[in-house]
Order: C-alpha cells, then sequence, then structure tokens
C-alpha cells in the first residue's frame, strides 16, 4: 500500500472515530429530530450533523478533494472524491435498531480505492483500500481491538449459498421480485438482513449472495473495495461494476455470474459491461 492511500485510509478511519462519537450520542435519544425528505425517506439530526462534521473535517484535510454525501449532495466528478453516507440504515435508526453504520468511501476517477463502514451500535467496523486486504475490528469504548483479515466463503454452487436482500417491496417496486425469488429458490438459504450489514458479511464469509434492487451511490462505494479486496465481486443487478448504476449484487465471486443469470436483468443491458 502507498503512502497516499495509506494516509486516506488512516484519514477514513479517523473521519469513522468522528461519526461514532456523534451517531452514539443521537442514537436511542428521547429528542432525536426526525424529518421527511423529498423523496419520502426519513433523515434524523444525527444524518445532518454528521455529515456537516465530515464535510468540515475534510475542507480542512483534503482541501482539493471533491465530497459527494446523501444529505448534502455534490455531483459525481473527475478525480479524488469522498462519498459519504452519514447513517445507512436510518430507518433501523430511528426505530432504535442496533444495524446502521457510517459508509466512508474516497473514489478516484469513479472508482472506489478505499472504504469504512463505521458500526457503533454492533461494535465493529470494517475497512480495505486498493492492494490490502479487507479488515475488521471490535470498538468499544476502550478503543479499537487487533484487526482481524477477512475474506469470502468458497461456496461454489447456488444450492449451496446462503442469500440475503432488503426488502420485499423494494424488489417488487422495481419490478424484479420474480428475479430475486427466481434467485431464492435456488439458494440454501435467504435472509432479509438488508443495508450494509448483508454486504460485509459477504466479505466476512458468513454470506454468499446479497443484492438490492434500488440504491444510491453513497449506499455502495464504501462498500466496493471491502467485498473486492476480500475475494468477492461487486457489480449492478445487470452485471455493471461499480457502485454507480441503482442497484448491486455481491458475491463470494464464485457464485457470481449464475447469481446474475438467475436475475435475468443482464439480457435487458446490452451495456452491461460499461460503465
Amino acid at each position: 500500500m502507498t503512502a497516499g492511500i495509506f494516509e486516506d485510509l488512516q484519514l477514513a478511519l479517523d473521519l469513522a472515530d468522528m461519526a461514532h462519537v456523534l451517531a452514539s450520542d443521537r442514537f436511542r435519544a428521547s429528542d432525536l429530530t426526525i424529518t421527511t425528505k423529498p423523496d419520502r425517506t426519513p433523515v434524523t439530526d444525527a444524518d445532518q450533523a454528521i455529515e456537516q462534521a465530515l464535510r468540515a473535517a475534510l475542507r480542512d484535510a483534503r482541501r482539493d478533494d471533491g465530497v459527494l454525501g446523501e444529505e448534502y449532495g455534490g455531483e459525481p466528478l473527475p478525480g479524488r472524491q469522498w462519498i459519504i453516507d452519514p447513517i445507512d440504515g436510518t430507518t433501523n435508526f430511528l426505530r432504535g435498531l442496533p444495524i446502521w453504520a457510517t459508509l466512508i468511501a474516497l473514489a478516484v476517477d469513479g472508482e472506489p480505492v478505499l472504504g469504512v463502514v463505521a458500526a457503533p451500535a454492533l461494535r465493529r467496523r470494517w475497512w480495505a483500500a486498493r492492494g490490502n486486504g479487507a479488515w475488521t475490528a471490535t470498538v468499544t469504548e476502550r478503543g479499537t481491538g487487533a484487526p482481524a483479515r477477512i475474506s469470502v466463503s468458497q461456496v461454489a454452487e447456488l444450492p449451496d449459498a446462503l442469500l440475503s436482500y432488503n426488502s420485499l417491496q423494494g424488489w417488487d417496486d422495481a419490478g424484479a421480485l420474480d428475479g430475486l425469488l427466481a434467485l431464492a429458490r435456488s439458494c440454501w438459504r435467504t435472509r432479509g438482513l438488508g443495508d450494509f450489514w448483508s454486504y460485509v458479511l459477504v466479505a466476512e464469509g458468513q454470506v454468499d449472495v446479497a443484492g438490492e434492487p434500488d440504491l444510491k451511490v453513497w449506499d455502495m462505494a464504501a462498500l466496493v473495495p471491502i467485498i473486492t479486496e476480500a475475494g468477492g465481486r461487486f457489480t449492478s443487478l445487470d452485471g455493471r461494476p461499480g457502485p454507480w448504476h441503482g442497484t448491486a449484487l455481491a458475491t463470494n465471486g464464485l457464485l457470481h455470474e449464475a447469481a446474475l443469470e438467475k436475475i435475468g436483468l443482464r439480457t435487458s443491458h446490452p451495456d452491461a459491461a460499461a460503465r
């Protein structure tokens, strides 16, 4: 790992520490403020405060870098751009469920080269930088534990695979429920784990296939390096690589082509191999 990306990764981990403190302070708070965005999704004062704080820190540390975030926008840019989801799993957060995380990525010319997932309520963190593998550690009040390298499973056939998805309603609304059901019928077991949790479990080898039909780039960018550095593969549901196409399929790599075939969307996108 080059010195430059090491410094960027350390910055991302420092930002995760900052988000950890801010989010933990507001989780299950009796005065949590919840509003509805124009797209009818919820947003809390914690989402807004975290993104504001991370943007301010990036202005100080990486003034020339672009920033794209869920709450305060931005456009995809060439060169270096940080991509932030202050709380992935806002619905879980506001309902008091522990499956939520801050996602932080750095993309260079559109390709995510590092990602950090910080899940304070689970006391876990995952991270990866290109060429340096994928890692996880426990995080408590006493600090971050010893890192452990993670890798995807070696399950090679769908009948032996564990599939995780987010919401049946989401797949139905996207007109892709038949594809999900076809994939699910081919797999050993299914779980509706959802959000970032499905994908980091793919990276850890505990889940073999995960996918969603309606996502934004900030939902996915930090996950791409973690999945790929763990030995897996990350594309859209029609097979296009990267986090820019509005959908996600993550697998251990061995199952990817079979999963794409079951979902059945690739044939309707002749440019599936292109970004």
